[in-house]
Protein backbone atom coordinates (compact mmCIF):
# COMPACT_ATOMS: atom_id res chain seq x y z
CA UNK A 1 0.00 0.00 0.00
CA UNK A 2 1.24 3.40 -1.14
CA UNK A 3 1.41 6.39 1.45
CA UNK A 4 0.82 9.58 0.57
CA UNK A 5 1.73 13.22 2.25
CA UNK A 6 0.16 16.49 1.05
CA UNK A 7 2.68 19.10 0.44
CA UNK A 8 1.06 22.37 -0.48
CA UNK A 9 -2.19 22.48 -2.05
CA UNK A 10 -1.65 20.09 -5.30
CA UNK A 11 1.84 17.71 -5.01
CA UNK A 12 1.94 14.68 -2.80
CA UNK A 13 4.97 12.35 -1.28
CA UNK A 14 4.33 8.33 -2.01
CA UNK A 15 6.02 5.80 -0.25
CA UNK A 16 9.03 5.32 -1.59
CA UNK A 17 9.48 9.71 -1.48
CA UNK A 18 9.65 9.86 2.16
CA UNK A 19 11.20 6.64 2.65
CA UNK A 20 14.52 8.67 0.76
CA UNK A 21 14.00 12.03 3.03
CA UNK A 22 13.16 10.39 6.29
CA UNK A 23 16.51 8.49 5.56
CA UNK A 24 18.48 11.91 4.23
CA UNK A 25 17.26 13.71 7.65
CA UNK A 26 18.20 11.05 9.76
CA UNK A 27 21.91 11.21 8.19
CA UNK A 28 22.22 14.81 8.42
CA UNK A 29 21.26 14.95 11.88
CA UNK A 30 23.70 11.80 12.39
CA UNK A 31 26.45 13.39 10.84
CA UNK A 32 25.95 16.76 9.95
CA UNK A 33 26.63 16.61 6.36
CA UNK A 34 25.11 17.29 2.81
CA UNK A 35 23.47 13.71 2.15
CA UNK A 36 24.67 12.54 -1.42
CA UNK A 37 22.42 9.98 -3.68
CA UNK A 38 25.08 6.95 -3.01
CA UNK A 39 24.56 7.48 0.83
CA UNK A 40 20.99 7.17 0.36
CA UNK A 41 21.07 4.14 -1.49
CA UNK A 42 23.29 2.23 0.71
CA UNK A 43 20.86 3.67 4.19
CA UNK A 44 17.40 3.45 2.51
CA UNK A 45 17.31 -0.31 1.77
CA UNK A 46 15.10 0.44 -1.38
CA UNK A 47 17.61 -1.06 -3.59
CA UNK A 48 17.04 2.08 -6.02
CA UNK A 49 19.54 3.14 -8.27
CA UNK A 50 21.46 6.53 -7.72
CA UNK A 51 19.63 7.94 -10.92
CA UNK A 52 16.29 7.24 -9.47
CA UNK A 53 17.58 8.71 -6.16
CA UNK A 54 18.56 11.69 -7.95
CA UNK A 55 15.28 12.43 -9.29
CA UNK A 56 13.62 11.90 -6.70
CA UNK A 57 15.35 14.52 -4.78
CA UNK A 58 15.20 16.94 -7.21
CA UNK A 59 11.57 16.34 -6.89
CA UNK A 60 11.86 16.67 -2.66
CA UNK A 61 14.13 20.12 -3.41
CA UNK A 62 11.13 21.16 -6.08
CA UNK A 63 8.94 20.83 -2.86
CA UNK A 64 11.49 22.69 -0.77
CA UNK A 65 12.10 20.60 1.26
CA UNK A 66 15.29 19.73 0.95
CA UNK A 67 18.23 21.79 -0.48
CA UNK A 68 21.89 21.70 -2.01
CA UNK A 69 24.42 24.26 0.16
CA UNK A 70 26.96 25.87 -1.78
CA UNK A 71 28.27 23.56 -4.54
CA UNK A 72 27.46 20.21 -2.93
CA UNK A 73 26.54 17.21 -4.46
CA UNK A 74 24.41 16.61 -1.28
CA UNK A 75 21.59 17.77 0.13
CA UNK A 76 19.70 18.85 3.29
CA UNK A 77 16.74 19.08 4.88
CA UNK A 78 14.81 22.51 4.93
CA UNK A 79 12.83 23.62 7.98
CA UNK A 80 9.72 22.60 6.00
CA UNK A 81 11.52 19.02 5.20
CA UNK A 82 11.73 19.20 9.35
CA UNK A 83 8.92 19.90 9.83
CA UNK A 84 7.19 17.18 7.48
CA UNK A 85 9.48 14.56 9.40
CA UNK A 86 8.77 15.99 12.89
CA UNK A 87 5.04 15.31 12.02
CA UNK A 88 5.02 12.14 10.13
CA UNK A 89 7.92 10.43 10.02
CA UNK A 90 9.94 10.46 13.32
CA UNK A 91 10.55 7.06 15.05
CA UNK A 92 10.31 8.45 18.71
CA UNK A 93 12.58 5.97 20.57
CA UNK A 94 11.90 5.71 24.45
CA UNK A 95 14.27 6.92 27.40
CA UNK A 96 17.14 4.64 28.65
CA UNK A 97 16.25 3.10 31.60
CA UNK A 98 19.22 5.29 33.06
CA UNK A 99 18.09 8.57 31.79
CA UNK A 100 14.69 7.92 33.44
CA UNK A 101 16.40 6.78 36.72
CA UNK A 102 18.45 10.50 36.80
CA UNK A 103 15.38 12.31 35.74
CA UNK A 104 13.30 10.67 38.57
CA UNK A 105 15.64 10.76 41.42
CA UNK A 106 16.62 14.47 40.61
CA UNK A 107 12.98 15.57 40.76
CA UNK A 108 12.02 13.59 43.54
CA UNK A 109 14.60 14.64 45.80
CA UNK A 110 14.31 18.37 45.15
CA UNK A 111 13.14 20.60 48.36
CA UNK A 112 10.51 23.34 46.92
CA UNK A 113 8.87 24.22 43.64
CA UNK A 114 12.02 26.57 43.00
CA UNK A 115 14.61 23.97 43.34
CA UNK A 116 12.95 21.68 41.25
CA UNK A 117 12.64 23.85 38.49
CA UNK A 118 16.01 24.49 38.47
CA UNK A 119 17.11 20.48 38.24
CA UNK A 120 14.60 20.12 36.26
CA UNK A 121 16.60 22.61 33.70
CA UNK A 122 19.82 21.19 34.48
CA UNK A 123 18.57 17.83 34.03
CA UNK A 124 17.12 18.69 30.24
CA UNK A 125 20.62 20.67 30.07
CA UNK A 126 23.04 17.82 31.01
CA UNK A 127 21.21 14.84 29.68
CA UNK A 128 20.91 16.23 25.92
CA UNK A 129 23.54 18.64 26.03
CA UNK A 130 21.50 21.30 24.63
CA UNK A 131 19.97 24.17 26.35
CA UNK A 132 17.26 23.43 29.06
CA UNK A 133 14.48 26.15 29.96
CA UNK A 134 11.76 25.72 32.40
CA UNK A 135 9.21 28.20 33.41
CA UNK A 136 8.19 29.11 37.07
CA UNK A 137 4.98 28.32 37.82
CA UNK A 138 1.99 30.74 37.24
CA UNK A 139 1.91 32.77 40.67
CA UNK A 140 -2.26 32.83 40.20
CA UNK A 141 -1.74 29.46 41.39
CA UNK A 142 0.70 29.52 43.94
CA UNK A 143 -1.35 30.46 47.20
CA UNK A 144 0.00 32.28 50.76
CA UNK A 145 -0.61 30.06 53.28
CA UNK A 146 1.02 31.78 56.23
CA UNK A 147 3.73 34.94 56.74
CA UNK A 148 5.71 35.82 59.46
CA UNK A 149 8.18 38.82 59.81
CA UNK A 150 11.71 39.19 61.40
CA UNK A 151 13.58 42.28 62.27
CA UNK A 152 17.07 43.09 61.34
CA UNK A 153 19.50 45.65 60.84
CA UNK A 154 19.15 48.84 59.35
CA UNK A 155 15.24 49.02 58.71
CA UNK A 156 15.89 45.36 57.30
CA UNK A 157 13.11 42.93 57.72
CA UNK A 158 12.95 39.39 57.05
CA UNK A 159 9.57 37.93 55.47
CA UNK A 160 9.28 34.51 55.74
CA UNK A 161 5.92 33.16 54.41
CA UNK A 162 5.17 29.56 53.43
CA UNK A 163 2.78 29.07 49.80
CA UNK A 164 0.91 26.01 48.50
CA UNK A 165 1.83 22.68 50.93
CA UNK A 166 4.23 23.38 52.75
CA UNK A 167 6.73 25.72 50.30
CA UNK A 168 8.96 27.79 52.33
CA UNK A 169 10.31 31.30 51.23
CA UNK A 170 12.61 34.24 52.37
CA UNK A 171 12.79 37.54 51.24
CA UNK A 172 14.75 40.43 53.01
CA UNK A 173 12.90 44.25 52.48
CA UNK A 174 13.53 48.17 53.34
CA UNK A 175 11.21 49.39 55.69
CA UNK A 176 10.65 53.06 55.82
CA UNK A 177 10.91 52.99 59.82
CA UNK A 178 11.94 50.28 62.76
CA UNK A 179 9.30 48.04 63.35
CA UNK A 180 9.39 46.04 67.57
CA UNK A 181 8.43 42.44 67.44
CA UNK A 182 5.25 43.19 68.40
CA UNK A 183 3.94 45.33 65.46
CA UNK A 184 5.68 42.89 63.19
CA UNK A 185 3.85 40.18 64.87
CA UNK A 186 0.30 42.12 64.19
CA UNK A 187 1.25 43.00 60.99
CA UNK A 188 1.33 38.81 60.18
CA UNK A 189 -1.54 38.66 62.15
CA UNK A 190 -3.27 41.11 60.48
CA UNK A 191 -2.03 39.67 56.85
CA UNK A 192 -2.79 35.80 58.31
CA UNK A 193 -6.41 36.59 58.43
CA UNK A 194 -6.87 38.22 55.82
CA UNK A 195 -4.92 36.73 52.93
CA UNK A 196 -4.02 33.72 53.71
CA UNK A 197 -5.51 30.89 50.70
CA UNK A 198 -5.22 33.65 48.37
CA UNK A 199 -3.02 33.37 45.46
CA UNK A 200 0.02 35.84 45.61
CA UNK A 201 -1.46 37.31 42.39
CA UNK A 202 -5.27 38.26 44.13
CA UNK A 203 -2.92 39.09 47.12
CA UNK A 204 -0.93 42.01 45.47
CA UNK A 205 -3.68 42.92 43.84
CA UNK A 206 -6.42 43.45 46.50
CA UNK A 207 -2.60 45.09 48.82
CA UNK A 208 -2.65 47.85 46.09
CA UNK A 209 -5.95 48.66 45.82
CA UNK A 210 -5.70 48.60 49.75
CA UNK A 211 -3.07 51.42 49.44
CA UNK A 212 -4.80 53.16 46.69
CA UNK A 213 -8.60 53.07 48.27
CA UNK A 214 -8.86 51.97 51.96
CA UNK A 215 -5.99 53.73 53.61
CA UNK A 216 -8.67 56.65 55.53
CA UNK A 217 -10.63 53.57 57.20
CA UNK A 218 -6.87 51.85 58.14
CA UNK A 219 -5.03 52.23 61.19
CA UNK A 220 -1.69 52.70 61.34
CA UNK A 221 -0.81 49.06 62.08
CA UNK A 222 -2.92 47.86 59.66
CA UNK A 223 -1.47 50.75 56.94
CA UNK A 224 1.93 49.09 58.17
CA UNK A 225 1.22 45.50 57.26
CA UNK A 226 -0.23 46.04 53.71
CA UNK A 227 2.72 47.84 52.93
CA UNK A 228 5.22 45.13 53.94
CA UNK A 229 3.02 42.88 52.16
CA UNK A 230 3.40 45.59 49.12
CA UNK A 231 7.25 44.92 49.50
CA UNK A 232 7.05 41.08 49.92
CA UNK A 233 5.10 40.29 47.30
CA UNK A 234 6.17 43.34 44.79
CA UNK A 235 6.70 41.57 41.36
CA UNK A 236 9.31 43.84 40.41
CA UNK A 237 11.29 41.41 43.04
CA UNK A 238 9.93 38.05 41.89
CA UNK A 239 12.63 35.90 40.85
CA UNK A 240 13.17 35.76 36.92
CA UNK A 241 9.90 34.05 34.59
CA UNK A 242 11.89 30.94 33.54
CA UNK A 243 15.43 29.07 34.12
CA UNK A 244 17.78 29.19 31.71
CA UNK A 245 20.62 26.08 31.80
CA UNK A 246 23.61 25.05 29.80
CA UNK A 247 22.80 27.72 26.78
CA UNK A 248 27.16 27.35 26.26
CA UNK A 249 26.46 23.72 25.47
CA UNK A 250 24.89 25.29 22.23
CA UNK A 251 28.48 27.12 21.25
CA UNK A 252 29.51 23.87 20.56
CA UNK A 253 27.38 22.87 17.38
CA UNK A 254 28.90 23.73 14.22
CA UNK A 255 25.73 25.38 12.61
CA UNK A 256 25.40 27.85 15.94
CA UNK A 257 28.81 29.08 16.14
CA UNK A 258 28.76 31.67 14.12
CA UNK A 259 29.74 34.62 16.08
CA UNK A 260 26.64 36.56 14.71
CA UNK A 261 24.11 33.97 15.38
CA UNK A 262 25.68 32.87 18.68
CA UNK A 263 25.59 37.23 19.90
CA UNK A 264 21.92 37.36 18.60
CA UNK A 265 21.14 33.95 20.17
CA UNK A 266 22.77 34.71 23.40
CA UNK A 267 20.81 38.29 23.13
CA UNK A 268 17.42 37.19 22.70
CA UNK A 269 18.40 34.52 26.30
CA UNK A 270 19.59 37.89 28.16
CA UNK A 271 16.32 40.30 26.94
CA UNK A 272 13.85 37.05 27.70
CA UNK A 273 10.55 38.32 25.85
CA UNK A 274 11.02 36.47 22.57
CA UNK A 275 11.38 33.13 24.62
CA UNK A 276 8.93 34.24 26.83
CA UNK A 277 6.37 34.60 24.25
CA UNK A 278 7.38 31.79 22.30
CA UNK A 279 7.11 29.48 25.77
CA UNK A 280 3.34 31.22 26.37
CA UNK A 281 2.01 30.13 23.14
CA UNK A 282 3.35 26.24 24.18
CA UNK A 283 1.00 26.93 27.11
CA UNK A 284 -2.08 27.28 25.09
CA UNK A 285 -1.41 23.41 23.75
CA UNK A 286 -1.65 20.14 25.25
CA UNK A 287 1.36 17.70 24.21
CA UNK A 288 4.78 18.25 23.13
CA UNK A 289 5.31 21.47 20.80
CA UNK A 290 7.76 21.92 18.57
CA UNK A 291 9.05 25.58 16.86
CA UNK A 292 11.58 24.64 13.84
CA UNK A 293 13.78 27.67 12.70
CA UNK A 294 12.36 30.49 11.35
CA UNK A 295 8.57 29.08 12.33
CA UNK A 296 9.53 30.87 15.96
CA UNK A 297 9.04 34.40 14.43
CA UNK A 298 12.15 35.25 15.82
CA UNK A 299 15.59 35.79 13.44
CA UNK A 300 17.57 35.13 16.71
CA UNK A 301 16.22 31.30 16.49
CA UNK A 302 16.53 30.64 12.44
CA UNK A 303 18.75 28.17 13.00
CA UNK A 304 17.42 26.57 16.44
CA UNK A 305 14.50 24.53 17.27
CA UNK A 306 12.46 24.67 20.47
CA UNK A 307 10.60 21.91 21.84
CA UNK A 308 8.41 21.58 25.11
CA UNK A 309 5.96 20.47 26.83
CA UNK A 310 3.40 22.31 29.68
CA UNK A 311 3.45 20.75 32.49
CA UNK A 312 0.46 20.66 34.79
CA UNK A 313 0.05 20.40 38.51
CA UNK A 314 -4.10 19.29 39.88
CA UNK A 315 -4.33 19.08 36.41
CA UNK A 316 -4.28 22.50 35.61
CA UNK A 317 -1.51 23.42 33.38
CA UNK A 318 1.09 25.85 35.33
CA UNK A 319 4.27 26.31 33.16
CA UNK A 320 6.34 24.68 30.18
CA UNK A 321 9.84 22.97 29.44
CA UNK A 322 11.73 22.38 26.87
CA UNK A 323 15.16 22.36 25.01
CA UNK A 324 16.47 24.77 23.17
CA UNK A 325 19.10 23.51 20.10
CA UNK A 326 19.46 23.21 16.72
CA UNK A 327 17.61 22.34 13.91
CA UNK A 328 19.49 19.64 13.34
CA UNK A 329 18.57 17.91 16.47
CA UNK A 330 18.20 14.39 17.36
CA UNK A 331 14.32 14.91 17.58
CA UNK A 332 13.28 11.16 18.49
CA UNK A 333 15.49 11.48 21.99
CA UNK A 334 14.40 14.74 22.29
CA UNK A 335 10.95 14.36 22.24
CA UNK A 336 10.87 11.67 24.85
CA UNK A 337 13.23 13.61 26.84
CA UNK A 338 10.87 16.72 27.39
CA UNK A 339 7.59 14.86 27.73
CA UNK A 340 8.63 12.82 30.21
CA UNK A 341 10.29 15.27 32.54
CA UNK A 342 7.14 17.57 32.05
CA UNK A 343 5.04 14.91 33.32
CA UNK A 344 7.66 14.33 36.64
CA UNK A 345 7.82 17.74 37.08
CA UNK A 346 4.09 18.40 37.33
CA UNK A 347 4.22 15.20 39.79
CA UNK A 348 6.69 16.06 41.78
CA UNK A 349 5.08 19.87 42.04
CA UNK A 350 2.13 18.23 43.12
CA UNK A 351 2.13 16.50 46.92
CA UNK A 352 -0.68 14.16 46.11
CA UNK A 353 0.23 12.76 42.59
CA UNK A 354 1.38 9.48 42.27
CA UNK A 355 4.44 9.26 39.97
CA UNK A 356 3.00 8.56 36.53
CA UNK A 357 5.98 6.88 34.98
Amino acid sequence: MVAEVGVGNTQVLNERSLQLLKTLVERYISDGQPVGSRALSKDSDLHLSPATIRNVMADLEDLGLVHSPHTSAGRVPTVSGYRLFVDTLVTVKPLESKDLTLLHQGLTVSDGSSDMIEVASRLLSELTQMAGVVTLPKRELVCLRHIEFLSLSNNRVLVIFVTNEQEVHNKIIHTSKIFSPAELQQAANYLNSTYSGRSLTSVRKAVLKELQEDQERMNNGMLDAVRMAQLAFDQGNDKDDYVLTGETNLMGFSELSNMDRLKNLFEAFSQKQGVIHLLDQCMKAEGVQIFIGEESGYRAFDHCSLVTSSYSVSDEVVGVLGVIGPTRMAYEKIIPFVDVTAKLLGAALNPKATTPL
